[in-house]
């Protein structure tokens, strides 16, 4: 499977519906120009694409914190219904793997809601560690 990087406009749409799946806030009418200002801000946005659009995408980028350094940061994950269980997610969270190695860097953190077991059995399948609560506050 081809995993590609999303650098136009086009290519952001493509991931429309994947990442609608994650994130059903979203509106579509700003979606594409959203996502382009948080690539100019460093996001990446990868996906693996079939009849057109994207079925599995993953939106990554660096960040530096005292308390473990260098690493990428991976905002989201998703994979449409229909394309779950094929392993696309887990070719995704390698092939970011892969860039953070290539990057000379030690961790790739994420964070997921409490309820999404079967995104935890991937992330732990995948090596990944829970090690904290990611707290925020709405004002």
């Amino acid at each position: 499977m081809k995993i590609q990087i999303a650098r136009s406009g086009h290519d952001i749409l493509k991931c429309w519906d994947c990442l609608m799946e994650l994130r059903p806030h979203l509106l579509k009418e700003t979606f594409v120009e959203t996502v382009l200002e948080m690539i100019n801000e460093g996001y990446h946005l990868a996906f693996i694409e079939e009849e057109g659009r994207a079925v599995a995408a993953v939106g990554f980028r660096y960040q530096q914190f005292l308390y473990n350094g260098k690493h990428l940061y991976i905002d989201d994950l998703s994979t449409l219904p229909q394309s779950r269980g094929r392993g696309l997610g887990g070719l995704l969270i390698d092939y970011v793997v892969s860039k953070a190695t290539e990057m000379g860097l030690k961790t790739v953190t994420l964070d997921s809601g409490y309820l999404r077991h079967d995104a935890h059995r991937l992330y732990l399948n995948k090596g990944f560690t829970l090690n904290c609560h990611h707290f925020s506050k709405t004002i």
